[in-house]
């Protein structure tokens, strides 16, 4: 099993990184191979629907988003964690995120996601709500928590002193494991569910 995690913080060793490394930890508890990837330090800028990602099958901005498309494709989960900016991610992160799902073209279908989100205080729901609309939209299943997946903390290792954010970052990489694997058999045992031909059905009808 493997895991990719991508961390939205521009912060290097914030609190974003504090909630990531609780996973970290717990995921090689349960054996599965995790690798997590700082995003929001990097330069990301937004799509720009060329549509060149159609027939080069990669995005037409050759930086972090290509060099993810492999390990995403390849990994069997992928949980994006963010800061809370005005009750909104990290706009690095959506500009990755918008451009890394919607330039690979292989299949999504459940692959294991998961958001985490931390913040001061509020804004958190919105921002967990945010980020799972990427995986809704790609037939990947969500693996919950205890809690919603947040932790708080402003100033930087504030994080460590949310215990019950902490726990619900424990009990998410439990969960995600045991999700991830029971699909693994699943696949074996059953097969995956049977797909139909995509219908595109537009507002506007000629």
């Amino acid at each position: 099993m493997k895991v990719l995690i991508l961390n939205g913080s521009p912060r290097v060793g914030g609190n974003t990184t504090i909630a990531v490394n609780e996973l970290l930890k717990t995921f090689a508890e349960e054996g599965v191979e995790a690798e997590a990837v700082q995003i929001g330090n990097k330069n990301v800028r937004g799509c720009i629907a060329c549509g060149t990602c159609a027939s080069k099958g990669k995005c037409v901005f050759d930086d972090v988003v290509n060099e993810l498309a492999p390990k995403f494709e390849e990994a069997d989960g992928l949980i994006v964690a963010s800061p809370v900016y005005y009750a909104s991610a990290n706009a690095t992160l959506i500009a990755c995120l918008d451009r890394l799902f919607y330039s690979t073209s292989f299949d999504k279908a459940m692959k294991v996601g998961a958001s985490v989100v931390v913040a001061r205080r509020g804004g958190c729901s919105a921002t967990f709500d945010e980020l799972n609309k990427y995986f809704t939209i790609s037939n990947m299943p969500i693996a919950s928590s205890q809690y919603w997946n947040c932790v708080h903390g402003r100033e930087k290792g504030q994080a460590e002193k949310d215990l019950e954010g902490l726990q619900t970052m424990r009990v998410l990489a439990r969960n995600m494991s045991f999700l991830m694997k029971s699909i693994a058999l699943g696949k074996e045992k059953i097969g995956l569910p049977k797909t139909e031909e995509h219908a595109w059905t537009h507002f506007i009808m000629e």
